[in-house]
């Protein structure tokens, strides 16, 4: 037994050792799968500005905007496409694993073949609309449409307003085509659309004078329970009047907790996985970068890979 713990030990050395070689001279690539401007692409900005120097060699990091399909396209690269050596990673829509549940279009993945690396942390979203926008409360779009801006098919930023049109009968106008975060903001302010989807801590770090000068009313929020920033405002969950609803849009509830999740190709080496998810779990625990993302108000409460790989098991084990 004390022989088979000693070579164990020598080929685990040899992989660490292994890995810390990999990365001198390396470049990786940090994909995310929105566009330029919104809270994934300034914290995954942030995260390459600080992660390389937890990893021996000190790659250089790039940050790769791939936005299209609702977060598809950049999910179902990094899961056929994208290099399996470990130079390159993700950040994904935490709708991801709710998709593949529930046979989502464009869905071309298997979540539990992921490398989950971490996450920043979880944060309820929320739809809210504009102050000029007559609807008071979420009863009223019961009766009032309201226009709300979207991605893709795959994105929470249509799955939400469209189940609880479904489930719960409002009467959201779903707009798809945006490529990202940031031109869906243009919209309302141009009045293209009324209403959108977005985390309280996000628009914060966006558009604090939305918040600060009153620009917008929210109406419901999506998530395990209220977000301490919205006590007042009902969780989609908390609307529904029978059983069945509540274990529908629980289901769809149940990704949130993942927040911005970071991720590595299938068929990543094991050494490299290692090395990465330590680095992460460094980064998310350093002052400077905690102080950074502080100073972008950017939301950070980390999960580790293991919580990660957890929440998607359990949205993934759900029953047809």
């Amino acid at each position: 037994m004390k022989r088979v713990a000693m070579l164990l030990g020598v080929l685990l050395v040899g992989a660490e050792a292994h890995a810390d070689t990999f990365y001198e001279g390396k470049s990786i690539t940090l994909v995310t799968s929105t566009g330029p401007g919104g809270t994934y692409d300034v914290g995954a900005r942030a995260i390459a500005r600080f992660m390389p120097k937890y990893i021996p060699g000190k790659p250089n990091m790039v940050v790769q905007n791939m936005p299209g399909g609702g977060n598809m396209l950049a999910t179902n690269y990094m899961y056929a496409i994208a290099p399996k050596d470990g130079t390159a990673i993700a950040v994904v829509n935490n709708a991801i694993p709710f998709q593949q549940t529930v046979k989502g279009p464009g869905v071309r993945y298997d979540a539990t073949k992921f490398n989950w690396l971490g996450s920043t942390g979880a944060k309820n979203s929320a739809i809210f609309v504009w102050s000029s926008n007559p609807v008071k409360s979420i009863a009223d779009v019961l009766n009032n449409e309201v226009t709300i801006g979207g991605t893709g098919a795959g994105s929470s930023l249509v799955v939400y307003p469209t189940a609880m049109n479904n489930v719960l009968n409002t009467k959201f106008k779903v707009v798809i085509g945006y490529k990202s975060s940031e031109d869906i903001a243009l919209a309302m302010q141009r009045g293209e659309v009324e209403a959108r989807v977005l985390a309280y801590s996000s628009l914060m770090a966006t558009h604090p004078e939305w918040i600060k000068e009153n620009k917008v009313r929210f109406l419901v929020q999506v998530g395990i329970k209220r977000d301490k920033d919205l006590p007042d405002v009902p969780l989609m969950t908390e609307l529904t009047k029978t059983e069945e609803e509540r274990e529908i849009l629980n289901l769809i509830s149940l990704p949130v907790p993942l927040g911005q999740a970071y991720l590595a190709p299938p068929g990543t080496p094991a050494d490299r996985v290692n090395t990465l998810r330590k680095a992460f779990d460094a980064t998310m625990a350093d002052v400077d970068f905690r102080a950074e993302a502080a100073r972008l108000q950017l939301d950070l409460d980390p999960m580790t890979a293991e919580e990660v790989t957890a929440v998607v098991n359990d949205t993934l084990s759900t029953p047809p």
